[in-house]
This record gives structure tokens, C-alpha cells and sequence, in this order.
């Protein structure tokens, strides 16, 4: 009855259902805890009781005692095996490295064929005759004898037109007296031997050594050039039937025709000028020779160093051997 004696028209908060202890005692303080929270605070992570912790789940895996396996070791076979494989394979590398050697090898040998190919003498493309030599004073000849390696050059084409002249001088010759055929004859025989045997003979080996400074081709060049000054005077001198015509064959033509005696002598005057000319240009050569320090033991080495290492010299040898070693076992 006490219910239905509350005057209704009471203050509220008597009968306020938010103020029960039991709420507000929940409300203030989580108010409290959300007014003093501070994200990016590290200590109110750790103090918040609201934040917890849930620590992970790890399984309790049962520990499982070591089992040690038994080491089996190769048999002797296996090891064998093994070492031939890795033989053959290290066959095979340098196999592939040797043929890559030689390929380069090749390669350098094609590129310098093709800078230095021959150039001399210097005949058309269209020409079946290719070039037989390689010559270029720049490329070639030191600073120092290039002007002396040019003049035993002009020397050389002063050689050949001074036996063509000499060819057509002893024509003419033959032509006002029928009986000098051999003279003619042989003033052919010496321009088609002599031309290109001077160059070969005596140019090359100067040329080589301005080149290489080769004390061999040196003494090459001293000893045939040696002997064609001896033939040059000769040929000034002009003995008759030697194929010449010298100052001896010119005075005598001259007395019987004057024209063809004109020829021979200028013929004479061109072996003059190639004899006074070789003499000074071997004294040049000799000085240069001199200085240069080179020496007979030098050529001598080269000369023998030369033939052991030509592949011609060496198979004749190895033939001459192998026979001589067969007809000594064979029984008689």
C-alpha cells in the first residue's frame, strides 16, 4: 500500500532508474577511462585495462628424438666414374678452347693477308698476273733509310732500262753488220735474267733489312751486289760478244756508223752512271751497317734460326731420318 501512497507528483530523481548505484558505478568510470585514453600514447596501450592481450595459440607439437642416418660411402667404381666424367668434361673445355684459338688464329691471320697484300709490281685487276710482293717504304722502312732504301730502288729501274737500251743498241748493232747475232742474242738473254734477278736477288734482301734489321739479308745484299758492280764494269767497259755495248763496241761502231755509234755510247754512259752509282749507294749501305752494330755470329744465327724453323727443311729432315733409322734395323 506503501506504493499507492507515493505522491506522483514528486521530485523524479527519487524514482530515476539511470541513478542506480549499480549503473552509475559502470558509467563513470568507463567515462573516465575514454577521456584520459590517448592513442598515440605507448604507455596508455599498456596501462589501458580495456586493451588486452590475447596471447597466441602455439600447439603443443610432441618433440621427436633424433634419428641419425647411416653414412654410405661411394665404392671404389663410383669414384673412378665420377674422375673419368669430370676427365672428359675438362677434355671437352679445352677442346672447345683449342678450336676457338685456331679460329681466332685464322681470323688474324685473313685480316693481316688482307692489309698487307701484295702490291708490286703494280699490274691492273683485269690482269690473270696478280702482284708477287708486298712493298711500301712509309709502312715498312725506318725514317732514317728510307731515302736509301728508294735509291737502291731507282738504282734497280735505272738497272732494267739501261739493258733495254742496251738490247735495242746492240739491234741496231746487229743491223748494220749481220754478224753480230750473238751479241744481240745475248743482250736479250740479259735483260729477261738480269732484270728481274737484280731485284730479287739484291733489292729484297736491302729491303728486308731496312725492314727487319736483319744482319743475314745484310750480308746477302753485300756479297750479290758485290758481284753486279764487277758485271756492271764490265758492261761499261763493253767487250765485244758479251752481249754489251760499252765504250769499247761504241768507239768501234763509231768509225763505220756514226748514228748507231751515238746509241751504243749512251748505252756506255748509262752502265757508268749504274756503276758509279752502286759503288756509292754500297759504301752508304756499308756505313749504315757499321752503325748499326750487327755482326757475322748475328748472321749466322739468323741463317741457322731461318732453316730450323722452315716446315720444307724440317720434313726433308725428318724423311732423311725415319729412312736412315729403317735401312739401319733392316737386315742385309
Amino acid at each position: 500500500m506503501s506504493g499507492f501512497d507515493t505522491n506522483p507528483f514528486a521530485d523524479p530523481v527519487d524514482v530515476n532508474p539511470f541513478q542506480d548505484p549499480s549503473v552509475t558505478q559502470l558509467t563513470n568510470p568507463a567515462q573516465g577511462t575514454l577521456e584520459e585514453f590517448n592513442p598515440f600514447s605507448e604507455n596508455t596501450r599498456l596501462t589501458n585495462p580495456a586493451q588486452k592481450t590475447i596471447p597466441a595459440n602455439q600447439p603443443n607439437a610432441p618433440s621427436q628424438p633424433a634419428v641419425l642416418q647411416p653414412s654410405v660411402e661411394p665404392s671404389p667404381q663410383a669414384v673412378a666414374a665420377a674422375a673419368q666424367a669430370s676427365l672428359l668434361q675438362q677434355q671437352e673445355e679445352l677442346e672447345k678452347k683449342a678450336a676457338e684459338l685456331e679460329r681466332k688464329e685464322r681470323e688474324m691471320q685473313n685480316v693481316d693477308v688482307n692489309v698487307r697484300q701484295n702490291n708490286w709490281p703494280p699490274l691492273p685487276p683485269k690482269c690473270p698476273i696478280k702482284p708477287c710482293f708486298y712493298q711500301d717504304f712509309a709502312a715498312d722502312i725506318p725514317a732514317d733509310h728510307q731515302q736509301t732504301c728508294k735509291m737502291l730502288y731507282y738504282l734497280w729501274m735505272l738497272h732494267a732500262v739501261t739493258l733495254l737500251l742496251n738490247l735495242l743498241a746492240c739491234l741496231a748493232w746487229f743491223i748494220i753488220n749481220s754478224t753480230n747475232g750473238v751479241n744481240f742474242g745475248l743482250s736479250i738473254l740479259w735483260f729477261i735474267m738480269f732484270t728481274p734477278c737484280a731485284f730479287i736477288c739484291w733489292y729484297r734482301p736491302i729491303y728486308k733489312a731496312f725492314r727487319t734489321d736483319s744482319s743475314f739479308n745484310f750480308f746477302v745484299f753485300f756479297f750479290i751486289f758485290f758481284c753486279q758492280i764487277v758485271i756492271y764494269i764490265i758492261q761499261t767497259i763493253g767487250i765485244s760478244g758479251w752481249g754489251v755495248s760499252g765504250w769499247i763496241a761504241a768507239v768501234t761502231v763509231l768509225s763505220s756508223n756514226v748514228g748507231v755509234g751515238i746509241i751504243m755510247s749512251v748505252v756506255a754512259a748509262f752502265f757508268t752512271m749504274c756503276s758509279v752509282l752502286s759503288i756509292i749507294l754500297l759504301k752508304k749501305v756499308h756505313s749504315i751497317f757499321r752503325r748499326s752494330g750487327a755482326t757475322f755470329q748475328q748472321a749466322q744465327a739468323e741463317f741457322s734460326q731461318g732453316v730450323l724453323s722452315n716446315r720444307n727443311v724440317q720434313n726433308a729432315a725428318a724423311g732423311a731420318a725415319s729412312s736412315a733409322a729403317r735401312n739401319a734395323f733392316q737386315p742385309n
